[in-house]
């Protein structure tokens, strides 16, 4: 049974997962700087597949069928290919920095898309940590419009985090399957949908010739991808979902002075700002513990199932009877 408990190994594990997730979308800025960036996104996640395809086979784990297969190919198409689709695309021109503060607030977005799939209730304490974090993302790109980051960059950053939050309820929607089959099929699914827009927009798919582009997309296949989902996974083994959430949360704090220090992107006091905000929203909203209001909201209570017909779950799996509980099934 999950639980918080802070043994010494989980914690260095914890640790390990927040500091490889918080540089990768510093290598990412030095992927796209040879790379073109679907190409870039699509060459990633087809070695991180191969690499976990290996594992599934040698492992002789069972690979999904049925409706099974066609949820993991659907969440790969939406939280690989989609979700690297747009943080690629947007980190070519926007800051790490930016990449991180957006992808902090997934774990909020989830919880605001699940009353609209019919997956929970809606909860005030989520929309008054989203108002928090949308202030605090008005403060960081504002800061970055000043620098003269394009609109549409910034725009992507938001848009693949929503498709990462959509994935975690693609994910609840369908039956389980073992989660090194569901991430090797996802992400190969995913590098179809990149390397597809890679080649219908003409980009050149070019073997990487700097020293420094190796070593980012190696550290993006192995380390960023690979070893990211197994300790992610160790620790999710033995906390609870929302505890091991906090992973994604902290990731900035490793982003932001990596990427001034790798890449010399300037922070100032309104990014500074901007980002303890969001922080502060994501952790009100999605994180804190239910704080008891005098009034709430629930979805209308469906009438019980006729005599004699199936009644269908409305999810596949969670934490508790109708909740979804964030749990990011891939980082950046």
């Amino acid at each position: 049974m999950p639980s918080r408990t802070p043994d010494p190994r989980t914690l260095a594990i914890f640790a390990a997962v927040v500091l490889i997730g918080g540089l990768n979308p510093v290598a990412v800025r030095f992927s796209d700087r040879e790379l073109a960036p679907f190409w870039g996104a699509g060459l990633r996640l087809a070695l991180a597949a191969a690499i976990l395809l290996a594992v599934v086979l040698a492992g002789r784990i069972g690979l999904p069928r049925g409706r099974a297969l066609l949820g993991v190919v659907l969440y790969g198409f939406v939280g690989f290919g989609l979700f690297f689709g747009f943080l690629y695309w947007g980190l070519v021109q926007a800051p790490a920095a930016s990449a991180s503060v957006a992808l902090s607030l997934v774990p909020l977005m989830t919880l605001i898309l699940a009353p609209l799939h019919g997956l929970e209730q809606f909860r005030w304490q989520a929309l008054v940590g989203a108002v928090v974090s949308v202030a605090g993302v008005a403060f960081v790109f504002l800061d970055q419009l000043d620098a003269h980051v394009a609109p549409v960059a910034l725009a992507a950053l938001f848009l693949g985090a929503l498709s990462l939050a959509e994935s975690t309820i693609i994910v609840k929607r369908f039956p389980r399957s073992h989660p090194a089959a569901t991430n090797a099929i996802g992400l190969l699914s995913g590098a179809v949908v990149v390397l597809a827009l890679s080649a219908v927009v003409g980009e050149s798919w070019t073997i990487p010739q700097r020293a420094d582009t190796r070593a980012a997309l190696a550290y993006l296949v192995l380390f960023g991808s690979v070893l990211l989902f197994m300790g992610f996974l160790y620790v999710l083994n033995r906390w609870t979902a929302s505890a091991a959430s906090y992973q994604v949360l902290f990731m900035p704090l490793i982003t932001l002075p990596a990427a001034s220090f790798l890449r010399n992107e300037p922070i100032n006091v309104a990014f500074v700002v901007g980002v303890a905000l969001v922080l502060a929203g994501v952790y009100v909203g999605a994180l804190a513990p239910p704080i008891r209001l005098p009034f709430s909201w629930a979805p209308k209570p469906q009438p019980p199932p006729a005599p004699g017909s199936a009644a269908i779950p409305a999810v596949a799996a969670g934490d508790g009877a109708g909740q979804v509980t964030f749990v990011p099934p891939n980082c950046p």
